[in-house]
């Protein structure tokens, strides 16, 4: 077996016990064992459980483990279009294919924080927070300060984790056939879009 081989193998293995478990109930051993490598391979191929452990985290954030770049697009593009383009990405990404084992990390990386978050939001959250940020800031006026565009910011991110978090709730309020005829992504980004912009004076919330 590659060193390659055996680093995927202990990360496939470690990402659903932590899910279950969590991160202080895991044991390196258990992970081993699973894995059918010996214990030291933890420490050889991450440095540690906490190094494991976020890299679990990274892979149920990340699945596919390719990067994804921040937004561009051309001259002139008007702002109202970088924050549809900008939600859109940001439904997608929440609710992309997920096994089991990612979206219950997810969700209880979110709910129960750990060290694993501060580096998961430095690698992978914060550039794409200062894009929504710069967005906002061609389309609120000037003189708002940070901390309220930093709040509009996160109002916008609300609605579409609301969907990612409470997505059994929706359906269960709703019904089936409710949301899979209007809480389709396209569907979503076009609401929340139009809502955002509503807040901000600049669209009514409920035009068709």
């Amino acid at each position: 077996m590659s060193e390659d081989d055996a680093r995927t193998r202990i990360l496939n293995v470690a990402g659903p016990i932590f899910a279950e478990k969590g991160f202080q109930a895991t044991t390196i051993r258990e992970i081993c064992g699973q894995a059918n490598v010996n214990v030291a391979a933890v420490n050889y191929h991450f440095g540690d459980k906490e190094h494991l452990y976020t890299e679990a985290v990274k892979r149920a954030h990340q699945p596919s483990g390719q990067p994804d770049e921040l937004l561009e697009w051309p001259p002139g593009t008007t702002p109202e279009t970088k924050l549809r383009d900008q939600i859109k990405a940001m439904l997608t990404r929440m609710l992309s294919e997920r096994t089991p084992w990612q979206r219950q990390l997810m969700n209880r990386e979110m709910l129960e924080p750990t060290f694993a978050c501060r580096e998961l939001v430095e690698a992978h959250i914060r550039d794409r927070f200062g894009q929504l940020l710069d967005i906002l800031g061609e389309i609120l006026p000037a003189d708002v300060p940070a901390y309220r565009c930093h709040q509009v910011a996160f109002s916008i991110v609300g609605q579409a984790l609301h969907y990612h978090v409470a997505s059994h709730v929706v359906t269960v309020l709703v019904g089936e056939e409710e949301r899979e005829a209007h809480y389709q992504i396209d569907q979503l980004v076009d609401h929340i879009t139009q809502f955002s912009l509503a807040a901000m004076g600049l669209a009514s919330p409920l035009a068709p």
